[in-house]
């Protein structure tokens, strides 16, 4: 028993020595390549292995035979572990070097393709990875442009939407201040109702902005969808009177929901009156409002004749306002990006789809809880 003992703690103090030496050198190549560790892990190992070995022999004193027979299994253990870590290591940063190769693609807006032949499964499951990062990343990429797009479109509409009733109110304040205006009174009331224009066009930026900062404060309350469409059917009566169009809101069902009133209320009005204006004369607007599974869906359905099916997914971008025969006289194309973008703070959801003869506009709420 106490020579079995002595075997271990030799044994233990010759591998630990062989162990520590071991891990200084790893400390000191940390920066260089993976085969030149692995190089170290395969000589530690037998070298734990023969500082043991002789620890043991000097304690119990082998004879020179046995201790020479040792030490040359130990040595061809030695060049057998080195060759193969070597060789594993090379094979290893091969491997990377492709990886390495193949994710460069990403900074050249290609996407990422694995290495062809076989892979441990390590390296196996980071090409799935990266393949993954690469297709969102090119998702991004056309998210992105079509923003920037959408940015532009913007930009520019905003900037003839607004020179154009700057002009008018030029001219209008040059002529009354000249006293040429034949109609004093209706120049003043041409002047209110582009101001008016123009404040709406800026509340809408304003909005807009808000929601895309994240800074959109939300105060919600229990309340009836049914009250939600009976304000909103009496706020947009007058201009469906104006345009000749019938609203119907028939099928309301009461259902309770926990949304802010005023919010959900522009939500409302925006797709009422983006409704109306593009409704024909004698066409009927209808809005309904019905339980959906864990939700709420309100929809408003108009008569415009549809929406090309490729400008469907883009119906709700910043600044759509679609073809030159849906583009109303008035407004940026703002309306709906801000209908989105209230629902969606909500944690609701906006859709639009066509219908015979028309369109619907769905909004998705959860229900009060």
């Amino acid at each position: 028993m106490r020579d079995a003992l002595l075997i271990v703690l030799f044994a233990f103090l010759g591998a630990t020595t062989a162990g520590v030496l071991g891990a200084g050198v790893l400390r000191l190549i940390r920066r260089r390549s993976l085969t030149a560790h692995l190089a170290v892990v395969a000589a530690v190992a037998v070298a734990a292995m023969l500082a043991g070995t002789l620890a043991v022999a000097r304690a119990m004193f082998l004879s020179a035979h046995d201790l020479s027979v040792v030490t040359t299994v130990a040595a061809m253990a030695a060049v057998v572990s080195l060759v193969t870590a070597l060789l594993l290591g090379r094979w290893v940063v091969a491997r990377s070097r492709e990886l390495a190769l193949a994710a460069r693609s990403f900074g050249d807006g290609g996407g990422f393709a694995a290495p062809d032949g076989p892979a441990a499964a390590e390296f196996a499951a980071l090409s799935r990875e990266l393949e993954a990062t690469s297709v969102k990343l090119a998702e991004s990429r056309d998210r992105e442009r079509a923003l920037e797009s959408s940015r532009r479109e913007l930009v520019a509409w905003i900037s003839h939407d607004l020179r154009t009733p700057l002009a008018g109110l030029r001219a209008m304040a040059e002529a009354l201040e000249d006293g040429v205006a034949a109609e004093p009174d209706r120049y003043l009331r041409q002047i209110r109702t582009e101001v008016e224009r123009l404040n709406e066009m800026v509340g809408d930026l304003f909005e807009l902005s808000r929601i895309h900062a994240g800074a959109l404060s939300l105060s919600p309350a229990r309340m009836s969808v049914y009250d939600l469409v009976g304000d909103a059917l009496a706020g947009a009566d007058p201009l469906a009177r104006e345009y000749g169009v019938r609203l119907v809101g028939d099928g309301v069902e009461p259902v309770p929901v926990e949304v802010d009133g005023r919010e959900m209320s522009r939500v409302l009005g925006n797709l009422l009156v983006n409704a109306i204006r593009r409704t024909p004369a004698d066409g009927t607007v209808a809005v309904s409002a019905r339980r959906a599974g864990e939700g709420v869906v309100v929809s408003v359905t108009d008569g415009c004749g549809g929406i090309p099916e490729e400008d469907l997914p883009r119906v709700f971008d910043t600044g759509w306002r679609g073809s030159d025969a849906r583009t109303p006289p008035a407004g940026a194309g703002l309306g709906l990006a801000i209908v989105r973008g209230i629902v969606e703070a909500h944690r609701g959801r906006a859709v639009v789809r066509n219908v015979e003869g028309g369109c619907r506009f769905e909004v998705t709420l959860p229900l009060a809880g």
